[in-house]
């Protein structure tokens, strides 16, 4: 790669396109159509009044996520999780949970519970990041409604949060990798990060080789410059006046 560069002409730093289409449907209090690359994912932010039986009667609320690929997202088809989550979309589904939880104030959201929706309708690398991403602005426009409505006198909303998949390819460190890359990798990350620089997550693994603290140390920056981008993006997306 180091001497081809990369399929897209991208340079090693660069996220590929992204859009955040919010109020992309009309039903829920917040939707959100993230096109990225070729990575198209539908994140919804739906609000309801109580939480699950175990946390009856604490006084805190609840944000929780949910993440699935359409049968048609990738070349072939992907039956339906319909009587059973398999592995790889329970842990990914988890991480957008912990993600979302960890800039919202569940004193301030009150007994009441937010569930997010990610479902992936064009699969091209990165589908968990992509949902993170556009999730967090889905949660900022279900609080808004739910202020509208009286529901909550306050933001619960702490920071922004997004992510990014960052990795080592023919031994060059990378950001954003594509489906392509993302199979030719020899290290694959991904990394969560608040609005003030705070991790919130980085799941990261040899894919059949090691790696050194030095492309440890150089993948952690692209995530970090990338990161500050997209929350850039978001802040624009949520300034945006919807027609509604």
């Amino acid at each position: 790669m180091a001497k081809r560069g990369r399929m897209d002409g991208r340079k090693a730093d660069q996220l590929r396109k992204v859009e955040l289409v919010r109020g992309f449907t009309k039903n829920a209090p917040g939707s959100v159509l993230v096109r990225w690359g070729e990575t198209h994912v539908l994140c919804t932010a739906c609000f309801e009044q109580g939480v699950p039986k175990w946390k009856t009667g604490m006084g805190s609320g609840w944000v929780t996520a949910e993440y699935d690929m359409l049968p048609g997202a990738t070349g072939s088809r992907r039956p339906r999780n319909r009587q059973r989550v398999d592995g790889r979309t329970q842990e990914i589904q988890r991480l957008i949970g912990r993600s979302l939880r960890a800039v919202v104030d569940v004193e301030v959201l009150g007994e009441n519970t937010i569930t997010l929706d990610c479902d992936v309708l064009q699969a091209d690398g990165g589908t968990r990041t992509a949902s993170i991403t556009g999730a967090y602005v889905a949660l900022c426009d279900a609080v808004r409604w739910a202020k509208r409505e009286q529901i909550l006198k306050d933001s619960p909303v702490r920071e922004a949060v997004a992510a990014v998949s960052v990795g080592v390819v023919d031994g060059v460190p990378i950001s954003d990798l594509n489906y392509v890359e993302d199979v030719a990798a020899d290290v694959d990350f991904n990394i969560v990060m608040t609005a003030s620089g705070k991790f919130v997550e980085v799941q990261g693994t040899g894919e059949g080789t090691t790696f050194s603290e030095s492309q440890l140390a150089k993948m952690l920056k692209l995530g970090k410059k990338n990161i500050g981008e997209l929350i850039v993006l978001q802040e624009a997306a949520l300034r945006k006046r919807l027609k509604r």
